[in-house]
């Protein structure tokens, strides 16, 4: 087992719940009731109504693995860096499943974590502007989810390839030890954005990505084609290169896995 970190965050409320409908739910009440902290983080062992990328839904078993929201104060960041954000949390996942799971361990664009071709992490990041003058805003908050398949090992027809820590590593784990180590992770990352700005941050994420400088086959509408993964940019599109260079928003592609 990894050594675990000294946790410098451990004053932050942590708090666990034995079923809630979302965490991103609960944190986001806790922001529109004036009860929000940074850093605090949102933990429950049961979802009836987890939310996934796209208005998809997240499917976990109760009791078996890590889903938890961290609220986020992004200051000093603008709108446009909110990429950079999601980069930070992705980074600050991966550092953590990493340590257990090993070199396997990937960031599949824009913010799955993937263990060799298999999904072991699904992050949603849901984000609180303020209105402003002449069409502008504040970003007041960022509410990072995160679902973790930790002791899981049936999942049953679910057709996007799972797999759990246990499955990876043949253990099992205390769930409230690594929601905290988790955060510990990801806080960290946020700091490090804060500390070292958006170019930092975005360089180690491309270090960290899933088929970088790999052929892929991607799907656009009716279209499935064979490309090379070539990066992410500051704006958060990805780059491809197929005779051509294209970049692609998220939402625009989906990923063809055999």
């Amino acid at each position: 087992m990894p050594d675990q970190p000294d946790d410098i965050y451990q004053d932050f409320p942590f708090v666990s719940l034995e079923t809630v409908d979302s965490t991103n739910n609960y944190a986001l009440h806790l922001v529109h009731a004036g009860l929000a902290q940074h850093g605090t983080a949102v933990f429950t062992y049961e979802q009836t109504a987890g939310k996934g990328q796209r208005q998809k839904t997240w499917h976990a078993a109760a009791g078996e693995n890590i889903l938890m929201s961290l609220l986020l104060r992004p200051e000093g960041l603008s709108i446009a860096d909110q990429p950079a954000l999601n980069a930070a949390v992705a980074l600050g996942t991966y550092d953590f499943f990493s340590r257990y799971a090993g070199d396997g361990t990937s960031i599949k664009w824009p913010n799955d974590l993937y263990w060799q071709d298999r999904k072991a992490v699904g992050i949603l990041v849901e984000n609180i502007i303020s209105a402003g003058t002449e069409g502008g805003g504040a970003w007041k908050w960022a509410v990072a989810g995160i679902g973790i398949n930790i002791n899981q090992t049936n999942f049953g027809d679910f057709n996007r390839r799972p797999v759990s820590l246990r499955q990876i590593t043949g253990r099992s784990y205390d769930l409230i030890t690594l929601a905290r180590e988790l955060r510990h992770c990801v806080l960290k990352q946020y700091d490090a954005l804060q500390k070292n700005g958006t170019a930092a941050i975005l360089a180690l994420y491309n270090q960290r990505l899933y088929k970088l400088h790999e052929k892929v086959k991607l799907k656009k509408d009716n279209r499935v084609f064979e490309t090379e993964i070539r990066g992410v940019g500051a704006d958060g599109r990805l780059t491809v290169f197929h005779g051509i260079e294209e970049t692609f928003a998220h939402g625009e592609v989906e990923w063809i896995i055999d």
